[in-house]
């Protein structure tokens, strides 16, 4: 098969089973870029040059649904960052009023079939990082109540009651309140997200979660030893777990020649005075001059299938799924630039034998399944159990 045979046969897979993404964080792009604005930045219209995410690009990348996310910073702390996470709720809310024939809000397994049905992206929120709801189980409700979906426990920061995999280890896991926040979750229907904590976070939440859990945006420790992606042992668990761990496609997180490069190029960033995690236009200046410099590895297409492989191996494949994480980073693999890319990998993997069958479920079906299995463990709990009122002081004995 040529590869464009392959990457024709992969959009016609993707009419049948469209992606359904686990992270992009056009959310915080936009709040960076034009401080929420919506006429200054119309998706509608192509916005290459400065986003990896548009609405025709999303077509064109057979996405039919995204869970947006609604990041916020790990420095952003108590009410500033809840005040900002409602800030990038409402961002979501106003691009699906803007665009109403383009997208629709899923709260549920059946709103995002029904968003497919009507030829719409299913769009779901997703809060990344648990200083979002400092420290309150109110909090993590009132979220749930304006959409979202799933909370990433930790960002690059430990919060109070989790250990984050770029932090140095405090809690060594969860505590005791983690394991609450992990359980009001599942009593909800919030799916518990793995990406970003520490692997000892990662078997706690095992352990505590009577729902399946998703990694939203990672990749395999195995094949790149990057602290953000996720060991062997515990891809093996997800079986037994029923959870989804979904690819990234983040050079540094997939190319093991690429994690010492960026560490040097962030080192620059923070001497010029920018966050790492910047997509502002002057950050990624500095990045581009760098760059010139010091030519940077590069990720491909291939890179990622690598790991698809090998997550599919160790996990099974009703166990993974994708999570590109554009708009959230400044530099993608090549042939995986933006969001109309997924056809690229999609080839690549019928290429290496995939079937369309095991295609399906890594676009699509996984990721709906979850949400329903999710759905349905949260239906029993709440029929024994009433939201926790519990509080970090009482159970961990902070402040006591």
């Amino acid at each position: 098969m040529t590869d464009a045979a392959a990457v024709e046969r992969a959009r016609a897979l993707l009419a049948e089973n469209p992606v359904l993404d686990g992270h992009n964080d056009l959310p915080w792009a936009l709040r960076e870029k034009v401080g929420y604005d919506l006429e200054r930045c119309d998706i509608a219209q192509d916005q290459s040059a400065r986003l990896h995410t548009d609405l025709a690009r999303l077509r064109a990348g057979g996405v039919g649904g995204q869970f947006w996310s609604v990041y916020v910073k790990a420095e952003y702390q108590g009410d500033k960052a809840v005040s900002a996470t409602l800030e990038q709720i409402d961002c979501v809310h106003n691009l699906i009023a803007r665009y109403p024939d383009e997208l629709q809000l899923a709260r549920t397994a059946d709103e995002v079939e029904a968003a497919r049905a009507g030829g719409r992206i299913a769009s779901l929120l997703g809060a990344e990082g648990g200083h979002s709801i400092n420290c309150s189980l109110a909090t993590l409700r009132a979220l749930h109540q304006l959409g979202v979906r799933y909370m990433t426990l930790t960002h690059n920061d430990n919060v109070p009651w989790a250990d984050s995999a770029t932090d140095e280890p405090a809690a060594n896991g969860l505590t005791a309140f983690g394991v609450e926040v992990v359980r009001e979750m599942n009593r909800m229907g919030m799916l518990v997200d793995l990406s970003h904590v520490a692997p000892s976070t990662m078997r706690d939440a095992l352990r505590a979660s009577r729902a399946p859990v998703i990694f939203s945006h990672s990749s395999s420790r195995e094949v790149c030893d990057h602290p953000r992606n996720i060991p062997d042992d515990v891809l093996a668990a997800l079986p037994a777990n029923g959870g989804v761990a979904m690819a990234t496609f983040v050079p540094k997180f997939v190319l093991p020649a690429a994690v010492e490069w960026t560490k040097a190029a962030e080192d620059v960033l923070r001497e010029r005075g920018f966050d790492p995690l910047s997509t502002s236009s002057e950050a990624k200046a500095v990045l581009q001059a760098y760059e010139e410099a010091n030519p940077k590895p590069v990720a491909t297409v291939p890179t990622v299938a690598d790991h698809l492989d090998h997550m599919r191996e160790v996990a099974g494949v009703d166990h993974i799924g994708l999570g590109g994480d554009y708009d959230g980073v400044a530099f993608t693999p090549e042939g995986l630039e933006d969001v109309a890319s997924y056809p690229n990998l999609i080839a690549e993997l019928l290429e290496r034998g995939w079937s369309e069958t095991d295609l399906g479920k890594l676009t699509w079906r996984n990721a709906v399944r979850v949400l329903r299995d999710a759905e349905a463990v949260a239906r029993d709990l709440q029929q024994v159990e009433r939201p926790s009122i519990a509080t970090i002081e009482q159970i961990d004995g902070v402040g006591a």
